[in-house]
């Protein structure tokens, strides 16, 4: 069936099914120059006087064509932002300069292929590119630009978006950082994993302190090579996810990139103290499943609580249309907000999901990231084969409620950030903002929400399409200091 019959039965418009694409073109087609642009003209409300600061989103944004089949996860990290200060706005944009996008440009053309290809065993400028394009985090007064199959993470100046080069923890790293590093905003502490596909250990775990030093390091001990992608942490553990999403030792060894489901074997959470070494790992365990991003955890007296995205099966064959699972060209997802309470006495799992409509990309007041959050604001998944983003769910964990609001016909969005009102002492005053990119006219703009209820505070026009891409961060101004907008 033709892409254009599925959005149609999908209830996407014929116009907007045209534009998606693939995720090389379309809505997700990257974009070749760079700006820097002031006086955003705001078409929707007005931009509130108190919010100070910069949102940031990195994405994959190829330089080149690519080398054979294109996968979204491929292309070079460019990062967008906007600039907010004093009710004014300034956008911004650029590649992060990797030593990778370096030799490209020297060459003028793409050197290494995607991880649809076989692996470039051979190629003199080593078999694989960090391309840091997938997620950021501000720490050390170093705005980082990560990479989902772990690397060094670069480090960017936060003022101006300039690259800076490999960020080695001021001397201090003994492996990589993947991405969704996790701060700790009362300590500084940033607790990052590491992992391998090739030889042990399959898994490393470390935390930089507040001073961007890092003071504890360790490796985990891992039956065999996993494709990891997150954690969660409390005050005093880190939740590491040993899921049995697994790479293929010996197609590996053949140069052949080849993931597997192996529905026999379980789910783990490993909870380690927080400077624990890895033979502290406690492994508690429940049906096979797979996460790509948690929401938030924890403690709860002898309890230890995970909230994350669970996606049952993520290898499930695409089912027919009508269907509400994205495609990552081999992965589907339909991932679903759940609840785990882990005994830490006796060691037991209990799960709960506590929605039925797929959401992903979740953000929560970072404030209380380890400490139970109230709020989480995630978004809904757009009933299309490609991962769009249609509107914002306001999950109440207490209550266990929600409201919706959706970004309009033929509007999807990308990951949030919730950025609170300065002296709040309720855990949702504040906004929510993130880019929105118009199908009908390929036009992106930066959307302020109330916290409280989803409404619109302000819409503000970006001077371009900002394709859709990955994670995202709200730096505080406090951090960069004034005249950024």
């Amino acid at each position: 069936m033709s892409n254009g019959i599925l959005h149609r039965m999908l209830g996407v418009p014929e116009l907007i099914a045209a534009k998606i694409g693939s995720y090389g073109s379309g809505l997700f087609g990257p974009v070749d120059d760079e700006r820097n642009v002031t006086d955003l003209p705001v078409i929707e409300g007005e931009i509130p006087t108190e919010l100070f600061g910069m949102f940031a989103r990195n994405s994959p944004n190829p330089r080149f064509a690519p080398r054979g089949r294109y996968h979204w996860f491929d292309g070079d990290g460019m990062v967008h932002a906007v600039y907010i200060e004093g009710g004014k706005a300034r956008y911004q944009n650029r590649f992060v300069q990797t030593r990778g996008l370096a030799l490209e440009q020297a060459a003028g053309h793409a050197l290494w292929s995607g991880i649809l290809e076989p692996i470039d065993i051979k190629n003199p400028h080593g078999p694989i590119k960090n391309t840091a394009n997938t997620d950021l985090v501000f720490h050390g007064g170093k705005l980082l630009a990560l990479w989902w199959l772990g690397a060094e993470p670069y480090a960017l100046n936060g003022r101006d978006l300039s690259t800076e080069g490999v960020w080695d923890f001021h001397g201090t790293a003994k492996a990589g950082c993947a991405s969704h590093a996790k701060l700790d905003t009362q300590t500084g502490d940033l607790m990052f994993f590491d992992y391998s596909a090739i030889r042990p250990p399959y898994m490393t775990y470390g935390v930089a302190n507040k001073d961007g030093r890092v003071d504890h390091h360790t490796a985990i001990d891992l039956p065999g090579p996993r494709l990891l992608h997150d954690l969660a942490i409390t005050p005093n553990y880190t939740v590491l996810l040993d899921l049995p999403l697994l790479w293929r030792n010996d197609k590996l060894q053949a140069g052949k990139r080849y993931v597997a489901f192996d529905k026999s074997i379980p789910a783990r959470f490993g909870i380690l103290p927080r400077r624990g070494h890895g033979s502290q790992v406690r492994w508690l365990e429940d049906d096979a499943c797979y996460i790509f991003h948690t929401v938030n955890a924890y403690e709860n007296g002898n309890e230890l609580v995970l909230e994350a995205c669970r996606i049952a099966d993520p290898m499930a064959k695409l089912r027919e249309p009508p269907s509400d699972s994205p495609r990552l060209d081999f992965m589907d997802l339909t991932p679903y907000l759940t609840r785990w309470r882990f005994d830490l006495t006796t060691g037991s799992a209990k799960r709960e999901q506590l929605d039925d409509v797929p959401t992903e990309f979740p953000a929560i007041d970072v404030r209380r990231r380890g400490r139970n959050a109230r709020y989480a604001y995630s978004p809904r998944l757009a009933r299309t084969p490609t991962l769009l983003f249609e509107g914002f769910i306001k999950y109440d964990l207490l209550r266990g409620t929600s409201i919706y609001k959706g970004f309009g016909e033929g509007q999807f969005g990308c990951e949030g950030a919730f950025v609170p009102r300065p002296g709040a002492t309720d855990e949702d005053d504040g906004w929510v903002v993130t880019f929105t990119l118009d199908g009908f006219t390929d036009t992106s703009n930066l959307l302020v929400l109330n916290a409280r209820d989803l409404s619109t505070a302000a819409r503000i026009s970006l001077p371009r399409r900002v394709p859709i891409g990955f994670h995202s961060t709200w730096v505080p101004g406090e951090l960069l200091g004034t005249g950024i907008a």
